[in-house]
């Protein structure tokens, strides 16, 4: 039987169930950009254009329905969907919230997650969605991708599970996590690749204006504060700076995972950024203390030993040699201006 002419393709090739169903669980202070840039790719994906009809795949919010989530920025957003019923879905999608305070999340949350596990549903970690996908038990012999920034926060809550900070995204099996950002438009695009063919990926990449989705392997993106190295060598060992940078780990410990003495390491970076490894370190645990102190309501100490000091005295004492002010005094003139 042939399809009415009036009837697009999409819509004919939508008649049977949709090839992509997913859903969302929003963690408490959830991250906005991620939850929107991924279901904004499903969107593009399942219908022409921009027209948004869930027709090649469908998405639901997970939770409570009288309960509105609030994300870090205070907007909000309410699930309209009951949590059960795991296996009606591909994918759940844990969008991650604010570490700082506290994550919190229901018990039934969790038991939701372990039940879609041995359902054998994929599970997908959103920026810090990666720690409640660990505190249910669901990475134990997962490799899980987090961002730079929390990767220390990781390691010290979670010390037997394996992490990487040099990826975008991660999928290991059944087990699906990313750095943040917008980086989850690229996981929605390998997600989207998978479950659709790479013409829906890309198509939806292109109306967001991304030009191909990135795989897996690509490098996060430098902290902003990093200098800018031609040298591979240098590059590598800036990166390991950046996500060993709250502990007190010798120069000659990064020197090893990358083949390297450390004179030649000291010698290559002179030549590539002006800088010895040590005083590279220096600069962006300066550069992260002032970030913090200017926007955040962290304790002074708590970013210092953030940051890779000991102590509140050593802290405070660098702060002012560094930046010529006190960590108090910076904050209220950022707090002023």
């Amino acid at each position: 039987m042939n399809v009415p002419r009036t009837r697009s393709r999409i819509e004919a090739r939508a008649r049977s169930e949709p090839r992509l169903r997913v859903g969302f669980l929003l963690a408490s202070r959830f991250t906005l950009v991620a939850f929107a840039g991924f279901v904004d790719a499903l969107r593009l994906a399942a219908d022409e254009g921009d027209r948004s009809r869930q027709l090649l795949c469908t998405w639901k919010i997970l939770g409570d329905t009288d309960m509105p989530v609030a994300s870090s920025c205070g907007a909000s957003v309410r699930p309209d969907t009951p949590l059960e019923r795991p296996e009606a879905y591909n994918y759940i999608v844990v969008v991650g919230g604010l570490l700082h305070g506290g994550q919190v999340v229901p018990a039934k949350t969790y038991r939701f997650l372990r039940e879609a596990a041995a359902r054998d549903v994929n599970i997908v970690g959103l920026c810090t969605g990666s720690f409640v996908l660990a505190r249910a038990g669901l990475m134990d012999g997962y490799l899980a991708c987090v961002s730079w920034f929390h990767r220390e926060e990781f390691v010290g809550e979670f010390p037997t599970c394996r992490v990487t900070s040099n990826q975008m995204f991660v999928s290991d099996r059944d087990r699906l996590t990313c750095a943040g950002g917008t980086s989850v438009v690229h996981l929605a695009a390998y997600v989207i690749e998978r479950a659709l063919g790479r013409a829906s990926a890309v198509k939806a990449l292109r109306i967001m204006l991304e030009e191909q989705p990135l795989p897996s392997r690509m490098l996060q993106p430098e902290e902003v504060v990093s200098d800018r190295s031609h040298d591979s060598v240098v590059h590598k060992a800036m990166l390991l700076l950046e996500q060993q940078l709250q502990s007190q780990t010798p120069i000659d410990e990064i020197c090893k995972p990358l083949g390297i003495g450390r004179r030649q390491l000291e010698r290559r970076f002179q030549k590539d950024v002006g800088l010895s490894p040590a005083e590279y370190r220096h600069k962006l645990r300066m550069n992260r203390a002032k970030w913090l102190l200017q926007n955040t309501d962290l304790d002074v100490l708590e970013i210092g030993l953030e940051c890779g000091f000991q102590n509140g005295a050593h802290f405070s004492r660098t702060v002012r040699q560094a930046l010529g002010v006190t960590p108090t005094a910076l904050r209220a003139r950022a707090q002023t201006a």
